[in-house]
């Protein structure tokens, strides 16, 4: 059966259906999310729970370790990692990839549950949990500073402006705070003064606790009107809390000024953060999974001005990091390497085929491929990424071969002496089967990767779907599109007066063909030395593919360094301030360095364990920074 012969016999129906898949795969290409590699989301839960005051210690016995044993007995996890801190516990559960990620939060909040009777029952809250990705990065950084206010002012601009408008920002999953510095009022006692006077901390704390609660007042019930007492019992600056009663000695108030003093301040005076060698509150912003990453920060830049004009002047907003600036280059370098790859099989085609319309019909091939083949893309949730282009930039030269086997074989029939019209229908019914089997042959080479699994087999899928998919859109094109035109284009050239270039080109031809033979006769001739470099070759391939470094993706330099410091428990006070001023001075004075952000975690033991996390970006440079 001659699958050609219907669209070599109605060449309109044919160009439309040839020019739908072009406008098809025109249109779904601009809708491709962009990103560095294929989507992969582990299915990973993390789950935090918050004791105030607790030491690492009694969080990690207390909350942690009950916490585990329940989350172990889920079936597919992977890997558990877990993070105990003063007042905090952070476990994080990864499972295998083929777990539902909703199942897997599911089985999470039923191990919760069931852990619920081993957990401390002071626990203000019971333990959240939140699906997670662990590759994910922020794609961009902004970098919040202020000469004039203080950083309890930007942070609260940060949180309830700046954060909150961009996370309504299509694309956008998550928008963090680094070196958070929310407002507060922390009361300094006397120790000393406390206990003169009877008292402990924990009563102080109790009165405190007390005094600054927001509660309903009730109602004022008369005979015509109902009114309601509104008084808000929180107090939000320092200067009241001076006046709050504590406790009643000898029939005298005790005050807060009695004991010590209340001051403003940030809640947590252990975390800061730096850019450009000023204090600053950072905003990582995350992409949802399968956005346009490119796509998202030109939307949250475009949106920067309205942001800037809700905050005031002297709030000043930074980029200090855009992750998209990597990849914009890595794509824009894979779709130049295309369209020269493209550029490449055309002129090779004309050198050898030496016709306009012999190189036209088999080059129309190539764009209808990719371009088809990006329609297919959007169908499957696909992206453009360094893998999928890589895909489409090797099967260029997969798409054009069934288009030439084809036109050669229509051309031999018209040099015999047949009718374009006639060469096409009987050529077509000739080559049309080995056509698929060459095609179906090229699609096998790739079924090992379809069918491997974990993060290698996710990652590369998408590469093997791709090539899949232009394979096939080229053979259903060189089974339509080139015969029909062949059929109408092509011509014979025996009587054709060729012009000088074809005849300088048929000269370089033969003499490539005569060293050909040449030098197939010395490897004839010394048979038994051309049989040693064959052994000495595969020997010498053997040893370097053992001895080649090997790893998981190259090695790429985006300009970001990122640096971890951890000291022992005992580590003095006086020491821990030093550490502080030293990485101030670093910050200060090394104009190549442009985020510092650090944490400190204080213990039980009246000393303090310092944690600090260094994030740096070189200046110019490309990176993303995390702490």
């Amino acid at each position: 059966m001659n699958i050609s012969n219907t669209f070599i016999e109605r060449p309109i129906a044919t160009s439309l259906i040839m020019a739908g898949i072009m406008l098809v795969g025109m249109a779904a290409y601009p809708l491709l999310p962009v990103a560095p590699l294929p989507q992969v989301d582990f299915p990973t839960v993390q789950v935090s729970a918050q004791l105030p005051g607790a030491s690492p210690e009694t969080m990690a016995s207390s909350v942690t370790q009950p916490l585990e044993r329940q989350f172990g007995q889920i079936p597919g996890v992977t890997q558990m990692t877990s993070s105990s801190t003063l007042g905090n516990s952070a476990i994080t559960v990864q499972f295998d990839l083929s777990r539902n990620i909703d199942g897997a939060a599911q089985d999470i909040q039923t191990a919760i549950n069931a852990a619920g009777g081993q957990l401390p029952k002071n626990l203000p809250s019971p333990p959240t949990y939140r699906k997670v990705n662990p590759a994910d990065s922020p794609i961009l950084i902004l970098a919040l500073t202020s000469d004039a206010l203080p950083l309890t002012q930007v942070d609260d601009y940060a949180e309830n402006v700046l954060a909150q408008h961009i996370s309504q920002i299509s694309g956008v999953a998550q928008v963090t705070i680094g070196g958070q510095q929310k407002p507060a009022v922390r009361i300094q006692l006397d120790p000393a003064k406390v206990a003169s006077l009877g008292l402990s901390l924990e009563d102080v704390r109790a009165v405190l606790v007390n005094a600054t609660t927001d509660s309903p007042k009730g109602t004022i019930d008369a005979p015509t009107r109902t009114f309601t007492i509104y008084d808000n019992d929180q107090e939000l600056e320092a200067a009241p809390w001076n006046d709050v009663i504590v406790a009643y000695k000898n029939g005298a108030p005790v005050r807060v000024r009695d004991i010590g003093q209340a001051v403003d301040g940030p809640e947590n005076i252990k975390l800061a953060a730096w850019a450009n060698g000023k204090p600053a509150i950072l905003l990582p912003v995350f992409k949802q999974p399968g956005a346009n990453v490119i796509a998202t920060v030109d939307l949250i830049k475009n949106a920067l001005p309205q942001l800037r004009a809700a905050i005031p002047p002297v709030v000043k907003i930074d980029v200090l990091s855009d992750r998209t600036q990597t990849i914009r280059a890595s794509v824009a370098d894979v779709q130049f390497t295309l369209m020269l790859t493209i550029g490449l099989v055309v002129m090779v085609i004309f050198l050898f085929l030496r016709s306009l319309w012999a190189t036209a019909i088999p080059s129309v091939s190539v764009p209808l491929a990719l371009v088809g083949t990006c329609g297919l893309m959007y169908v499957l949730g696909y992206s453009l990424d360094n893998l999928s282009l890589m895909a489409l930039t090797i099967a260029v030269g997969f798409v054009v071969d069934d288009a030439i086997v084809m036109l050669e074989n229509i051309h031999r029939h018209i040099e015999d002496g047949l009718s374009p019209m006639e060469a096409a229908i009987k050529g077509a019914g000739e080559i049309g089967f080995t056509i698929i089997s060459i095609s179906l042959s090229l699609v096998a080479v790739f079924i090992p990767l379809l069918l491997m699994g974990g993060i290698i087999g996710r990652l590369f899928r998408e590469f093997a779907v791709t090539v899949t998919m232009t394979i096939l859109v080229s053979a259903v094109v060189s089974l339509t599109l080139t015969p029909m035109m062949c059929s109408r284009f092509m011509r014979s050239e025996r009587q054709v007066r060729h012009g000088r270039l074809y005849r300088l080109s048929e000269r370089g031809f033969d003499a490539l063909l005569a060293g050909y033979r040449r030098s197939l006769d010395v490897a004839l001739r010394h048979h038994r030395t051309t049989f040693a470099v064959f052994i000495a070759t595969l020997a010498a391939t053997s040893y370097l593919f053992v001895a080649i470094p090997k790893g998981f993706f190259p090695q790429q330099d985006t300009g970001l360094i990122i640096g971890t410091t951890e000291a022992a428990q005992d580590i003095s006070f006086a020491e821990m301030v030093r550490r502080q001023r030293v990485l101030g001075d670093i910050v200060s004075k090394d104009p190549a360095v442009a985020t510092v952000w650090w944490g400190l975690a204080s213990s039980t033991i009246g000393e303090d364990l310092f944690r600090v996390a260094v994030v740096w970006i070189a200046a110019g440079q490309i990176g993303n920074a995390a702490g």
